[in-house]
């Protein structure tokens, strides 16, 4: 073993010293060789030491996630309600009058019947709501299709009822005028709520061929959206009791008229679950 020598003259084995020099200096190697390998410097405390802020994060605010479409509860779908408003009482804008159901008092007449401004036959009465509607739908036909509608008969008292009635019995009979024309308590023209339309050119006024003209054309086609409905269409005579009237329209209000339409139904007797009235009980 060689020997180191001191300053002092003096000399001291070193196989020791030696031996723990080496094993420090390759201990500092590895220890240089590992943290190169896993990003660390000596001397440094590693990453992987303590937990990291984002791992912390993550661990305390876990990512939402959405709910399944199957665990979420069922929207409720709106049912009408086919009894908010009376079918009985004259007053109510959804009555139903027909051969079974007259009029109850026969005489009624409403309170509130006003002017209806519009072109017209004789001057038109309806009550205010319906009034209203009609203004809107006659200017409408005339901004989006350049068509003049105008009213052919709209309010008939008791009084005016029999005397047009009676008149068509004279000419006709009595089956045939109860084909076409109410007998006097049981007209919903007594309602006020009911309007004859044509045109004001006259054309077809009070045929069935005004179901053809472009202002019954359109009037089948967007009445609905003013509360209104084709009360005596062709194909539901033995329900209604009345021939094809495509002229006569009934106010019943908007609610009401949207959803006959959006379920396809075109009379009241049939979506309000009432027999039909072919004839006069």
């Amino acid at each position: 073993m060689p020997e180191l020598a001191l300053p002092d003259g003096e000399s001291r084995p070193v196989r020791r010293r030696t031996l723990a020099i080496l094993v420090f200096a390759v201990l500092a190697a590895a220890s240089v060789v590992g943290g190169a390998l896993s990003g660390t410097v000596p001397g440094r405390t590693s990453s992987s030491d303590a937990p990291s802020a984002v791992a912390s994060a993550a661990v305390a605010t876990p990512t939402p996630r959405a709910t399944p479409a199957s665990l979420l509860p069922p929207v409720p779908v709106p049912v009408f309600d086919r009894s908010a408003r009376s079918i009985d009482d004259p007053a109510s804008a959804w009555v139903v009058v027909n051969k079974h159901r007259p009029l109850q008092p026969a005489d009624y007449s409403p309170t509130d019947l006003v002017a209806v401004p519009v072109p017209h036959t004789w001057q038109p009465q309806l009550r205010q709501e319906a009034s209203a509607a009609v203004e809107q739908m006659f200017a409408a036909a005339r901004d989006e299709a350049g068509l003049t509608l105008a009213s052919n008969s709209a309010y008939r008292g008791f009084a005016a009822q029999t005397r047009v009635y009676d008149a068509a019995v004279a000419a006709r009979g009595v089956a045939s005028a109860d084909s076409s024309i109410a007998r006097p308590g049981s007209s919903e023209h007594q309602t006020g709520l009911a309007i004859d339309v044509g045109a004001e050119s006259g054309r077809c006024s009070l045929q069935a061929c005004f179901g053809d003209t472009p202002e019954g054309l359109w009037l089948a086609e967007n009445a609905v959206r003013f509360g209104f409905l084709l009360r005596y269409p062709a194909d539901k005579v033995a329900v209604t009791g009345y021939e094809f009237e495509p002229w006569h329209f009934r106010f019943i209000g908007a609610d009401l008229a949207t959803e006959m339409h959006d379920q396809g139904i075109t009379t009241l007797e049939e979506f309000f679950g009432l027999p039909a009235a072919p004839g006069y009980s």
